[in-house]
């Protein structure tokens, strides 16, 4: 297992409150990454832990990422309450978004992030928020455009949702979240022929889980 840390300094490319931003001295860890809790193939179990803190006025948050080759992905709330906002551009680097979409998440739900879509998970509360997710270790994370960009196309702030004016964004879905499977996450990587579709998106329908 490896375990990694976010800090606020780190995020600084991507958070709303600039204001805010320029006053802290402490470079405080916003959220905890631990990779590969479990493996099975090529598909790894992991945990993030995100905690309940304000940053200015915007809700903490992961700084947010795409993943080369179109692979998918699948989250589960162990604790607390997440928002999984989804952005679909027109090109991996593009600024141009054709889809977004929020997913409203609590304890037990299951959220399934489709090919080509970049994500940001969003604490919205003041207490801390674990979950866990399944992924192919066969790429690389992009972070990149979050960070060309200034974050994801919206931020989620005690205002409500503000657009970042550095996209071309249509209007924000906002959707729940379900559980899709009768076990965990942490079973199902154990059972690798309910998630094969992990890595390979072709033979899987995404669309019904972001509408």
């Amino acid at each position: 297992m490896e375990i990694s840390y976010r800090r606020l300094f780190d995020m600084r490319d991507v958070l709303f409150d600039k204001e805010w931003l320029n006053k802290q001295k402490e470079n405080f860890i916003l959220y905890e990454m631990r990779r590969s809790v479990k493996e099975n193939g090529n598909l790894r179990y992991d945990i993030t832990i995100i905690f309940g803190k304000k940053l200015g006025v915007e809700y903490n948050k992961t700084l947010g990422h795409y993943h080369p080759h179109g692979f998918p992905e699948i989250y589960e709330v162990i604790k607390g309450e997440a928002i999984y906002l989804l952005q679909k551009p027109t090109t991996p680097e593009s600024n141009k978004i054709v889809d977004t979409v929020a997913i409203y998440a609590r304890k037990g739900d299951q959220i399934i992030l489709p090919p080509n879509y970049g994500h940001v998970t969003i604490n919205p509360s003041s207490q801390t928020l674990v979950m866990a997710n399944i992924v192919s270790s066969n790429f690389v994370s992009n972070y990149e455009p979050y960070k060309r960009f200034g974050g994801a196309c919206y931020f989620f702030t005690e205002n409500g949702w503000i657009k970042n004016p550095n996209y071309e964004a249509p209007p924000l879905r906002e959707i729940k979240a379900k559980r899709i499977y009768d076990i965990s996450l942490e079973e199902m990587i154990d059972k690798k022929e309910k998630i094969e579709w992990l890595e390979n998106p072709h033979c899987f329908s995404f669309e019904r889980f972001i509408r």
